[in-house]
């Protein structure tokens, strides 16, 4: 896809490639992959996680919120930039049928198939596997159970494709009543008010939900997720054609770093304390806001400051990250179910998993999707 590049004057015309967004898009998808992996290793999730296996280790969770606070706003943040450019090459039509064509219909049906895999080897796993995680036991004894209690349908891992739909028919209300102009206003107050303002609006969403917060996977958008994920679709939205915009904040990049490590140590300190469930005090919100906000404009910052050359590996990640999104969890789970009788140590069982995991989508992807009409729709 081509898009704006950095530093042109806003609204000039231009067709270079913005690599940076590619590069991003694709560590950002294979950070997901290494997050799901991890997760069955961490002391925290151990009790919720499926997968998750007998041993663990403090330093996964050390390791694995700081992305997980960064990763999915980015993720939104290059969604809106993209959805923009959109918007001005093809228009609002354009734009409505490439949401069909490569969000709507990518969902419904995957949504099924990913729902069928994933309970085929859990319910394997419910059976045959020795030595269960938690939530596996606690599946058993709910189906053994006379009148056993259906579990509720929900979006998976999927969510992302469902909030993506959601955001774009909120942009087509705001351009019907012109409101989309405001997040050009927004940006126009420059970018330090920008900056210090992201994480304001961040910070009710992060008090209505748990801490660390979890995946918006229900059929009813969540409205604490529309409140994280909304204000990073919005400033991607704004930056389409004015990248050059964020130039004057690349100064305070190594300082922005280490302040937000800072927070973060902060994070871990009340992490180790346990994590809340439904709601989080106002000044832990305050923490994951300021991280959520600051940490993925480093992470946009970064990018496009070191990886605007073009690099085959990375464009070949990025092309092949929708079909690795959709199709990696079950993959995965069905491998860390494999690997939960094994008394192996965990950092192998974690490489196998993650390495077999993104073969797997790797290879499906060139023979599936590279060269076929599927590339059309998720390649």
């Amino acid at each position: 896809m081509q898009s704006p590049t950095p530093g042109a004057p806003q609204g000039a015309p231009t067709d270079t490639r913005v690599h940076a967004l590619d590069h991003l898009r694709a560590l950002a998808m294979l950070m997901g992959v290494v997050f799901h992996a991890a997760l069955a290793y961490s002391p925290l999730v151990q009790p919720i996680w499926p997968g998750a296996d007998r041993q663990n280790w403090w330093g996964v969770d050390a390791a694995i919120w700081l992305p997980h606070l960064i990763r999915m706003p980015l993720f939104f943040l290059v969604a809106g930039f993209f959805t923009a450019w959109l918007l001005a090459q093809r228009g609002g039509a354009g734009l409505a049928r490439q949401r069909v064509r490569r969000i709507l219909l990518p969902f419904l049906l995957a949504w099924p198939l990913v729902h069928v895999a994933t309970s085929f080897s859990t319910q394997w796993a419910m059976q045959y596997v020795d030595h269960p995680a938690p939530l596996l036991v606690l599946f058993r004894q709910l189906m053994a159970m006379p009148d056993p209690p259906s579990l509720p349908l929900s979006t998976g891992h999927l969510w992302f494709l469902y909030y993506l739909l959601l955001f774009s028919l909120l942009l087509w209300v705001a351009r019907s009543l012109d409101w989309d102009r405001f997040i050009g206003k927004w940006l126009d107050a420059g970018p330090a008010v920008v900056s210090l303002s992201l994480p304001l609006l961040l910070w009710p969403g992060f008090m209505l939900t748990g801490a660390p917060h979890p995946a918006p996977e229900g059929l009813l958008p969540q409205f604490w997720a529309m409140l994280i994920y909304g204000p990073f679709f919005a400033l991607g939205l704004g930056l389409h054609g004015r990248l050059h915009w964020l130039a004057p904040l690349q100064r305070c990049f190594w300082p922005g770093v280490l302040l937000c490590l800072g927070l973060y140590a902060l994070f871990l300190l009340r992490l180790a304390e346990g994590a809340t469930l439904t709601s989080t005090p106002w000044w832990w919100a305050a923490i994951e806001a300021l991280i959520a906000g600051w940490g993925s404009l480093l992470a946009l910052l970064a990018g496009l400051r070191w990886m605007q050359h073009a690099n085959a590996l990375m464009r070949y990640l990025a092309a092949s990250s929708y079909w690795t999104y959709l199709w990696h969890l079950p993959i995965l789970l069905t491998l860390q179910y494999l690997l939960m009788d094994h008394n192996w140590a965990w950092p192998l069982k974690f490489a196998l998993c993650l390495s077999a995991t993104l073969a797997i989508c790797l290879l499906s992807y060139e023979w599936l999707v590279r060269r076929t009409a599927l590339r059309r729709y998720v390649g």
